[in-house]
């Protein structure tokens, strides 16, 4: 049972049996707490639970927590690989009352799990308590039978808890363990406290008290508990170890890194197989859980853990990437404890690897640098801070990495040099903003961004979060407060809310804290990473500094992913069906439908269209998992993942996957790969149903395609039969035969048509029932015919002069047709045996300088031309006649 799989379930195991909820671990970024970097202790998602503004349906839980302390003041990263206990990630395994049972209970369910579950020595164990906490003193006694001299008094903060200056706090009690007089140090509160004799595994908080004021302190109507047991230290001697590094986990994991790198992890090369070790399973989680390395908040701490981890790596003669191959041994020893680290795997080694591959290239060509830039320096001598910075700006080559290069030369860093360099480029880039009009609006961006730093966008994995407000704009001006009927920009230090960008409409939904409600209309980015929340304050007021919860409209979002996958379905449909020359060109997603544009040189038919939706419906029907992986973008290309048109990409890119390819090239392979930085489905089946509705040009060689997805194609489709119903109503059939009886009635109509046609062309022509001849003349010794037509339509006058042809054979014909608006066709035709007398084209043209018109054309023996006054017909037919005279 030694084993930490075994400890974890062990534990969640005693407390199931002891009436306690078991509770999943809440993510390493925390929704609930926004002066929080990282999770750092298993009360962080109970947080709002313990001071009654969220209910769940249990009083009593326990958790195994994934915990990680390396930015904030909760910071050991600098301590790792070199203590036997500091970690960057760790769990903590806790069980919690919510006004359920206090300290009697709690005491009694420790010590029976230490003491009988975990066999662990009694008599090597000893506890603290709050000075003035006698009833946790006595219950002590009483419970474990522990002696005076093993209860130890502390009247430090070391043992009394708070959340803050204000608001739930009480007395702790801590277990310690005795290693043994072998080890140096004392026990708690003693002058060798801090040596490595006495360990604590377990910390009991009995959270009994309001701080009220910083004065004021009153009785909690309904005490409760909040545990923390470090798993790792629990882990380590329960296999007898004094050194966490030594339990079965890590030496797994150092295993790995000694048999890949081939150096031992003894020596002075210890320290960089712990590290290594340690990072991995912070930046594997941390990127499970969504975080991704970039230059700013969480991303920047992650990345940070991850080059210190390659820069170990680099230490121990890695020359290829390294910490992704140790993964596989990570997930194996704790993905089934979390699946999430099963499920990220792909993405968190793609990371990792992507990472390492542009570490070693920046430390290769930084330290190539930096010894040319030091090569006249000694030792105690200092860098200046202008070449400093100019190895980060230029070349991307960190501070940090800088300072621990040259200090073991013992050369110094211009600290104030580089920062003074930092500042005139920033003061530099904002005066590229100064301007007037809207670019003059946007400098108020530029520079809360660059007082504020990016804002972190955790609507990836999430759509409620909690955040502080960090500034507020009203009428462009940045204000400190905002009430009731405001119209505002708000800024939180993280959201969920999705900015517009990438043909994707930004979110709505609700800001909501103690004392106001506030409505987001849109969110928009602005100034390189800053998510602006547009806004109206609808009951209260907010203020700069506030605590809100964040809460992003769930159906629109569902709607709105469904669609933006669904558009990368049918993108990759078109460009199977259509070719390769198919590009997006552009595009609008929003909850109620797609659009894009895409090149593509003539329009498609309905059934190109037809089969492109059924390309797309097997997509979704398969439901298969969306992935999501981080890579460079040149590497992203290079596997075919598409960039899509007027997007802009940093070094990092997301790459979305979905779907496997049915037949053809791509059968058995990922069927769409693209560059994306949206908001998607987690499985194709979401999507539910691809409706395309309409293809059209939008300019040269680009066309548009409109679509909607599951609830909208639903409607659309409902819409549809309505009318189908209408319509079989009206013709009095049943739905299935609407079809063929509108076919039939466009039959009848067309017959119909002719028939009329025909009968108005005998009219024209001076027909009746019985037929008749048009009046033939003799004009310059040939037949002539010249008519002037009411009511017929110019597209009928050819036909009507070949009638008039056939009965004389050989002559000319001149119809002129007047419209009701008084305009005038004109058709002249002359018979093979007279065109090289008489040609139309020139005679019809005589008739249109008649009727007011220029021009005409067509062939010799058949022209049509027009004009625009109707009333000179007949002046026409005679201005024919006058030119065949000659």
């Amino acid at each position: 049972m030694s084993g930490v799989n075994d400890i974890r379930s062990t534990f969640l195991d005693y407390f199931k049996a002891n009436g306690h909820e078991t509770v999943a671990s809440s993510p390493l970024v925390p929704r609930n707490d926004p002066t929080l970097m990282f999770t750092n202790a298993g009360m962080v998602q109970f947080k709002n639970v313990f001071t009654g503004l969220e209910h769940r349906p249990y009083t009593t839980a326990a958790t195994a927590q994934k915990c990680v302390r390396a930015g904030g003041k909760h910071n050991d990263l600098d301590n790792v690989g070199y203590t036997a206990r500091h970690h960057t990630f760790f769990e903590m395994l806790g069980n919690f009352s919510f006004g359920d049972y206090f300290k009697e209970r709690a005491i009694e369910l420790a010590w029976n799990l230490i003491t009988k579950e975990f066999g662990i020595d009694r008599n090597r164990l000893l506890v603290t308590v709050y000075h003035t906490d006698d009833e946790a003193f006595g219950l002590w006694k009483k419970i474990a039978g522990l002696t005076d001299d093993r209860i130890i008094r502390i009247p430090t903060s070391d043992n009394f808890w708070a959340m803050g200056d204000t608001g739930p706090c009480g007395p702790c009690s801590e277990i310690f363990y005795d290693h043994g007089d072998h080890i140096w140090g004392g026990p708690p509160g003693s002058p060798e406290e801090d040596g490595d004799r006495f360990i604590e595994i377990w910390n009991l908080v009995f959270m009994q008290y309001e701080q009220v004021t910083k004065e004021e302190r009153i009785n909690l109507p309904r005490p409760s508990i909040d545990t923390g047991m470090g798993l790792e230290r629990v882990a380590a001697l329960l296999q007898g170890k004094h050194d966490n590094y030594d339990t079965d986990l890590f030496r797994a994991l150092i295993e790995a890194s000694v048999e890949l790198t081939g150096v031992k992890a003894e020596g002075e090369r210890r320290a960089s197989h712990r590290v290594i070790a340690d990072h991995l399973r912070s930046s594997a989680f941390l990127i499970a859980d969504g975080v991704l390395p970039s230059n700013e908040g969480r991303g920047y701490v992650l990345r940070r853990i991850m080059r210190r981890a390659m820069r170990h790596a680099e230490l121990l003669g890695s020359r290829e990437p390294l910490i992704y191959r140790l993964l596989p041994v990570l997930v194996q020893q704790m993905g089934r404890a979390y699946p999430e680290l099963v499920r990220a795997e792909p993405l968190i080694s793609e990371t990792l690897k992507l990472e390492e591959n542009r570490f070693r290239k920046t430390l290769e060509r930084g330290l190539s640098l930096l010894s040319d830039a030091s090569s006249n320096l000694s030792k105690g001598d200092t860098l200046d801070g202008e070449t400093v910075f100019k190895l980060y700006d230029t070349y991307g080559f960190p501070l940090d990495l800088t300072q621990d290069a040259l200090r073991a030369r013992g050369i110094g860093v211009d600290i104030t040099g580089f920062n003074d360099a930092m500042q005139r480029q920033k003061a530099e880039a904002r005066s590229h903003w100064a301007g007037s009009g809207d670019k003059a609006t946007e400098t108020i961006w530029f520079e809360l961004k660059e007082r504020l730093g990016a804002t972190e966008f955790l609507g990836y994995s999430a759509e409620t979060a909690e955040g502080q407000v960090q500034a507020i704009v009203r009428d462009g001006v940045s204000v400190d407060a905002a009430s009731e009927g405001d119209q505002i920009q708000v800024i939180v230090n993280q959201t969920p809310f999705y900015g517009e960008s990438g043909g994707q409409v930004g979110d709505s939904g609700t800001i909501s804290g103690d004392s106001v409600s506030i409505e987001v209309t849109d969110t928009q980015k602005k100034g390189e990473g800053l998510f602006v929340h547009q806004a109206v304050v609808r009951q209260g007021s907010v203020k700069v500094g506030d605590a809100v919860s964040l809460t992003v409209d769930h159906a629109r979002r569902s709607r709105i992913r469904a669609n933006h996958s669904a558009t990368h379905l049918i993108h990759e449909a078109l460009r199977e069906l259509l070719g390769t020359h198919v590009a997006q060109k552009g595009s609008l997603v929003t909850p109620d439908r797609l659009r894009f544009d895409i090149s593509h040189p003539k329009p498609i038919s309905g059934e190109e269209l037809k089969i492109v939706e059924d390309m797309a419906n097997a997509i979704v029907l398969q439901n298969g998992t969306v992935t999501t992986r981080l890579m460079s973008v040149d590497d992203a290309i290079a596997e075919g993942a598409m960039a899509l048109f007027g997007e802009k990409y940093g070094d990092e890119v997301r790459v979305v996957s979905m779907g496997t390819g049915i037949s053809g090239a791509k059968s058995g392979k990922p069927y769409s790969v693209e560059l994306c930085g949206g908001t998607h489905v987690s499985a194709t089946g979401e999507i539910g149903l691809v409706r395309l509705l309409s293809d059209s040009a939008v300019g040269a060689g680009v066309r548009r395609i409109e679509a909607v997805t599951g609830e909208g194609a639903r409607a659309y489709l409902a819409e549809q039969d309505e009318r189908i119903k209408a319509l079989a109503t009206s013709l009095k059939v049943q739905p299935g035969d609407v079809v063929s009886r509108v076919e039939t009635m466009v039959e009848e109509r067309r017959r119909l048509e002719r028939e009329l046609a025909d009968a108005k062309r005998k009219l024209a022509m001076g027909g009746g029932q019985g037929g008749g001849q048009p009046a033939v003349a003799e004009v310059a010794g040939v037949k002539f015919v010249g008519r002037v037509l009411e009511g017929v339509e110019p597209k009928d006058l050819k036909g009507l002069a070949d009638d008039s042809m056939a009965g004389i054979e050989s002559g000319v014909v001149a119809l002129i047709a007047v419209a009701a608006d008084g305009k005038a066709s004109a058709v002249v035709a002359v018979s093979q045996d007279l065109v090289s007398r008489f040609s139309a084209v020139d005679l019809v043209r005589v008739a249109s300088a008649a009727l007011g018109g220029k021009g005409g054309g067509g062939r010799p023996d058949m022209a049509q031309a027009g004009g625009p006054d109707g009333a000179q017909a007949e002046a026409a037919i005679a201005a024919i006649s006058r030119a065949m005279a000659g």
